[in-house]
């Protein structure tokens, strides 16, 4: 699976956000252990905050799909004038289901930004390990 198919999965799915209220459209794209990939994009609400992000949406696919592992995701959003990267609560969600190694692409709509490990952007994070 390269880069690539991933970033254009992840900026497909951006295209479907459903985002009346702020105009910021998110997509998201991830692999699962069985080279599955999973998209979701974000779901805004009137009774705003109660929308859910791109990446909670990837996740929920793929778990519905047999899913348990992220092998790497993408999330594709903004202008590439600052990174769209996963908010504290998806960095978490995330976090559930791969380490501290796994790759997370930043786009935009057209190009790569950077590439990340969660444990870059979630340092320190506590996980189902803490648990046993």
């Amino acid at each position: 699976m390269t880069n690539d198919t991933l970033i254009t999965a992840a900026t497909n799915a951006r295209k479907k956000a459903y985002a009346p209220y702020s105009g910021y459209k998110v997509g998201a794209a991830l692999l699962d252990e069985n080279g599955r990939i999973h998209t979701g994009q974000n779901v805004e609400n009137a009774a705003y905050p109660n929308g859910i992000c791109a990446e909670t949406a990837a996740i929920a696919m793929m778990v519905q799909q047999g899913g348990t592992r992220i092998i790497k995701i993408a999330v594709s959003g903004g202008d590439g004038s600052q990174l769209c990267t996963p908010c504290g609560g998806c960095r978490q969600r995330i976090r559930e289901f791969s380490t501290d190694e796994t790759p997370v692409l930043i786009c935009d709509a057209n190009n790569l930004l950077a590439n990340l490990t969660l444990g870059v952007l979630l340092p320190h994070s506590f996980g189902p390990k803490n648990l046993s």
